[in-house]
């Protein structure tokens, strides 16, 4: 079999999860728990293993051939528009899918012991294979049409996912507003189709590849715009991103899948690949980088004093978003790329270990009521740890290698201010996650509850959170236990000490953050090493990306991002090192004053657009459907209506059925046309 027979069977990559997905979802039950999250985990695993065949295959061959398309059929045909239902197998998309499979598989393995008891087990692997494969058809299609189709499947999928604990009113809504606000980013995507087969004729991305820079600027402009509309939406940028936090209200697994294997990643993969459109134009290029800047500095602001575990994660998952999109719009693509793989590593181990922690104190969520958390899960902790210092940048960890380039890339790319933000954010990444490990896993223990926990009864309730000590009782699933920034902090209900998590659940946790330390090798910014980009070449190889005018220039740039980054880790330990005296009282919020509210309450966004929607909004759709639409709208079609009728019921008194009355009619007509026909003679 050819290097190319192989690359023909790129289907089998989606294929392999989808089967998987259909055989839970019909015959799930019978096969039970635990063997169905195992097959799901070997569908994904045997995906990971012929993707690693289909690189090899391309790596097989020489640089300028690694594109090879496989239709399967002609899905749509219209006058000159042929749409194939078919596979792109580039090093783009064979690199996602290495990311979406052997990440994927690693966080299938995990869930198998973390979804242990849950009485839709199979009903749950049944939609995350099914999650994988609109993925694997996203990025492995070969046009916008298709891709488009896993676009709305990891909504779907997402939605199915987010809301998996239905009888927890938070999940069923926060399922709903994942999915709206991506269908207002995928409204921009779908307008942009249209344009894209009114430039080009086509769909296919080997026509874009050859004639987009041949369209009119406008037309580029346009498409890349409302493309990335869509991007916004699914990446969670700043002005759609409200979704990705409240999506924490799904199963951990889930979080894990979304944020570094799948869904936010297809903002970035888009722009990718549809990066000549990009380039054609004046403008999108500058307006990814500022909203990547802008949702970087603001995400990272919020994640600063929130209370929960897996929140500070979600808003850190925003902000370095906003670094890839911040390299992509420098024109940094294979950095951008190279970002999104390392991530991936450390962001599923963070969450993962999240999951561990939320597992191992009894569905505890409040980083305020934890601390001294090591000793009870010492390879979670780790691995915490470790996936903290490469997320902060710090070297030689894959973040550091990841971030520096995509910070220098900024900065030589004659981009100052973008840089300046981005460095900013630096700052606030190596604080909020040091705040978060300290918490956690260091300081004073603060998981069980204890009489000096409740305040005085002179204590101004106003000005600080009151702790509150539950009453121990069996867990209300309907209840969420995500902690929102203003409510006083809680203790598990359930006795016993923290534990760490079983043997299925930690493995795949310190593997990641192994890989979080080691993924730097996959690009080292040295001519020779720079692996990933050599590799991403034949799809990237037209754009003269940023370089550092000297090596001293680009050493003094990742210097001072250490030194940036130094110094949140210093200044947050020295706050936080001890723990919290008080569960109630976090000391980063109480120097912030003012402003802590203000990134506590996430800039207010979320409330400002709940209060116009339910305000004016409201009333003005109230207006139109009452008003408008009831009494000018109806009221016109209805007047019309009654006018016909009333006409008609004249008309019909003139039908009496008489023969004397018409022929009396008759008579008078004639008469009338005589006495006309004298008068118009006696005129002339």
């Amino acid at each position: 079999m050819t290097s190319r027979d192989i690359l023909d069977l790129a289907w089998l990559v989606p294929l392999l999860p989808l089967t998987g997905a259909v055989v839970l979802l019909f015959a799930g039950k019978r096969i039970g728990e635990p063997k169905a999250g195992w097959l799901a985990t070997a569908m994904m695993g045997l995906a990971f293993v012929w993707s690693v065949v289909m690189f090899i295959a391309l790596l097989s061959l020489p640089g300028e051939e690694r594109t090879h398309v496989s239709n399967v059929f002609t899905w749509l045909s219209a006058g000159n528009l042929k749409v194939h239902l078919g596979f792109l197998a580039d090093p783009l998309s064979v690199t996602w899918i290495l990311l979406v499979t052997g990440v994927g598989s690693l966080i299938h393995l995990y869930a198998v012991g973390y979804m242990k008891g849950d009485e839709r087990y199979s009903r749950f692997f049944a939609y995350f294979n099914l999650f994988a494969t609109a993925m694997l058809v996203l990025v492995l299609s070969s046009s916008f049409l298709l891709t488009f189709l896993g676009w709305e499947g990891v909504g779907l999928c997402s939605y199915l996912l987010v809301g998996f604990w239905f009888e927890r009113p938070r999940a069923s809504s926060a399922s709903l507003k994942a999915f709206v606000t991506n269908r207002v980013g995928d409204f921009g995507f779908m307008i942009a189709i249209f344009f894209i087969v009114g430039a080009l004729g086509s769909l296919d991305y080997t026509q874009m590849s050859a004639h987009a820079g041949g369209i009119s600027k406008g037309t580029a402009t346009a498409i890349a715009l409302l493309l990335f509309v869509g991007c916004v939406g699914k990446s969670a940028q700043i002005g759609l991103h409200v979704w990705l936090p409240d999506a924490m209200e799904g199963p951990t697994p889930v979080s894990a899948l979304i944020h570094a294997a799948t869904m936010v990643t297809a903002g970035v993969f888009l722009v990718c690949r549809a990066h000549p459109f990009f380039e054609r134009s004046d403008i999108a290029l500058d307006v990814v980088a500022i909203v990547g800047a802008l949702t970087a500095l603001l995400a990272g602001t919020v994640a600063l004093v929130q209370p929960d575990i897996k929140r500070v994660l979600a808003y850190s998952t925003i902000s370095q978003l906003g670094y890839m999109f911040l390299a992509v719009g420098v024109r940094a693509y294979s950095i951008a790329v190279f970002f999104v793989l390392v991530h991936a590593f450390y962001k599923a181990a963070l969450f993962l270990g999240s999951g561990t922690v939320i597992y191992g104190t009894h569905e505890n969520q409040d980083i305020r009521t934890m601390g001294g958390l090591r000793r009870f899960m010492p390879f979670t902790s780790m691995a915490f740890v470790v996936a903290t210092l490469a997320i902060a940048g710090i070297p030689p960890l894959a973040g550091f290698w990841a971030k520096d380039d995509v910070l220098s890339s900024a900065f030589f790319g004659q981009e100052y201010g973008v840089y300046v933000i981005g460095l900013a954010a630096a700052l606030l990444t190596a604080s909020y996650m040091t705040r978060e490990v300290m918490l956690v896993f260091y300081g004073n223990e603060r998981f069980h509850a204890t009489a000096s926990a409740v305040p005085d009864a002179d204590v101004d309730a106003a000005e600080e959170p009151v702790a509150v000590v539950p009453e121990k009782h069996d867990v209300d699933p309907t209840v969420s236990p995500t902690v929102d920034y203003g409510t006083p902090p809680t203790w598990p209900v359930h006795e016993g000490e923290p534990h760490e998590g079983n043997g299925l659940m930690v493995m795949p946790v310190v593997i990641l953050a192994a890989l979080g330390v080691i993924g730097g090798v996959l690009d080292l910014p040295f001519t020779r090493l720079e692996f990933l980009g050599h590799f991403l070449e034949p799809v990237f190889g037209g754009v003269e990306s940023p370089h550092a005018s000297s090596f001293w220039s680009a050493f003094g740039l990742d210097v001072l991002a250490v030194v940036v980054a130094g110094i949140g880790i210093v200044f947050t330990y020295a706050m936080f090192r001890r723990g919290l005296e008080d569960p109630a009282v976090d000391p980063l919020d109480r120097r912030l004053g003012p402003l802590g509210r203000l990134f506590g309450h996430a800039w207010y966004y979320d409330e400002a657009i709940a209060a116009a929607v339910g305000g004016p909004i409201r009333r003005g759709a109230q207006w139109l459907a009452e008003v408008l639409d009831q009494k000018v709208i109806d009221g016109a079609v209805n007047g019309i209506a009654r006018g016909v009728g009333a006409a008609g019921t004249g008309m019909r008194r003139l039908q009496t059925g008489l023969v004397r009355q018409y022929a009396l009619g008759i008579a008078a007509g004639m008469a009338a046309l005589l006495i006309w026909a004298l008068w118009r003679v006696g005129v002339a």
